[in-house]
């Protein structure tokens, strides 16, 4: 009786922490996301730069802007692609906005500064706190 009493605590405790790391997290909230600061990004000299086998969008920012918090401006960036950033697969081809011409717009600045807490948000609600931190920093510096 013990051992059934160990085992369906263990696994309402595994439930519980596998709830709290994925939220209350879908497409609909990218999507809503993408309506709200879109518009107001700058994609005049932007690249496109098609993913491989492996990447992530952290590890794409951090090869094209050298900063690694930047790559919910990616995300929004390749909205008509990217419908979450856990779910990038080799083959998408992404947006890659020039950083220098959005930081020196206050609009697109702006929405760049919304979309990166928006992430961090998210990235709290999945349970990843450095990530979360990080973005949050990024969005304060904006």
């Amino acid at each position: 009786m013990k051992k059934v009493v160990f085992i369906m605590l263990a696994l309402s405790i595994m439930m519980s922490v596998s709830c709290k790391s994925t939220g209350n997290v879908t497409d609909e909230t990218f999507a809503r996301i993408y309506s709200r600061y879109h518009g107001d990004l700058i994609l005049d000299g932007a690249k496109s730069y098609t993913v491989k086998s492996g990447d992530t969008l952290v590890d794409i920012s951090r090869s094209h802007y050298n900063d690694p918090y930047y790559y919910p401006v990616i995300m929004l960036a390749s909205k008509d692609v990217v419908s979450d950033p856990d779910k990038i697969q080799p083959g998408m081809v992404l947006t890659i906005p020039n950083l220098q011409k959005n930081l020196n717009n206050v609009k697109a600045r702006e929405s760049m500064k919304g979309v990166v807490k928006d992430c961090a948000a998210i990235e709290e609600l999945r349970g990843r706190n450095a990530t979360a931190q990080g973005l949050k920093n990024k969005a304060a510096a904006l």
